[in-house]
């Protein structure tokens, strides 16, 4: 018996990475997961997840293309939808002085798959959310909207993937207050450097071996995601929870309303 036993679940992004890792983790508790990304390999990862005994489907989806999102979501809300996972991302350094060609391109990667992406799968699945007495939206966001812990937050060279980050604290803040009488909880996971392709793919060659055995991993943050939703429908909402390199990878205690997005501690 698992926690997630009869739920189902949306995983964005889960060709590889930690949408891999989400929808093994939350397969591995009982849900059924469907699973999208822009590459082919998520039909691989979800018959790794059947091949493991559980339930899950693939879709090769575009979280940027409406009718691509509405198609999924359809399939998907055939066994409803507890769940909505919004993890699909992309990372590039945008210098402010590319020229407008640049710019505009870049703007239209970057916006559109982490910031649009995320509202049109939101919108979809909302409808279906609402239909089940447990719903969970998580938003994958970055502790670089959350009060720095070490130097490096922030850096200069990613402003538009900055700012779809913080962006989805409006989408987080409103869709909790709006969506609470429903029982449908709104959160983002916030978290430092993770051993994934989009971080290893930073450096020419491979990592430092001093690096990586510094960072956390997919599974750990894919286990503080579990433990967030089965704090259950009255749990927390509305917050940006921060996972930093060198800190325990664990739940903290549930923010003051006037500190959930900002992640200033209690006390």
């Amino acid at each position: 018996m698992g926690t997630l036993d009869g739920q189902t679940a949306i995983v964005t992004g889960a060709a590889q990475g930690l949408g891999k890792a989400f929808a093994e983790c939350i397969s591995a508790e009982g849900a059924k997961v469907y699973i999208c990304d822009i590459k082919a390999e998520v039909n691989a990862v979800a018959e790794g997840i059947r091949d493991n005994g559980g339930q899950a489907e693939a879709f090769v989806a575009d979280v940027s293309n409406r009718s691509d999102v509405e198609n999924f979501v359809a399939a998907a809300a055939k066994d409803g939808i507890d769940i909505l996972v919004n993890n699909a991302g992309k990372w590039k350094h945008t210098p402010v002085t590319s020229d407008w060609e640049q710019t505009l391109a870049d703007y239209d990667e970057i916006i559109n798959t982490n910031f649009k992406g995320v509202m049109y799968m939101s919108r979809a699945a909302i409808p279906h959310l609402i239909q089940s007495d447990k719903g969970n939206i998580v938003h994958i966001s970055t502790y670089y909207v959350l009060p720095p812990k070490s130097n490096g937050t922030n850096p200069p060279l990613t402003d538009l993937y900055s700012a779809s980050k913080w962006g989805l604290n409006g989408f987080t803040a409103a869709w909790s207050k709006t969506l609470e009488p429903h029982n449908v909880r709104v959160n983002a996971l916030c978290m430092g450097a993770t051993d994934t392709p989009m971080l290893r793919g930073l450096y020419e060659g491979d990592p430092p071996a001093n690096a990586v055995d510094s960072w956390m991993t997919p599974e750990q943050i894919a286990g503080l995601l579990i433990d967030l939703v089965n704090e259950g429908p009255d749990g927390r909402t509305g917050e940006n929870i921060g996972a930093w390199v060198g800190v325990p990878v664990e739940l903290p205690p549930e923010q003051e309303p006037h500190h959930k997005i900002t992640g200033i501690p209690v006390g």
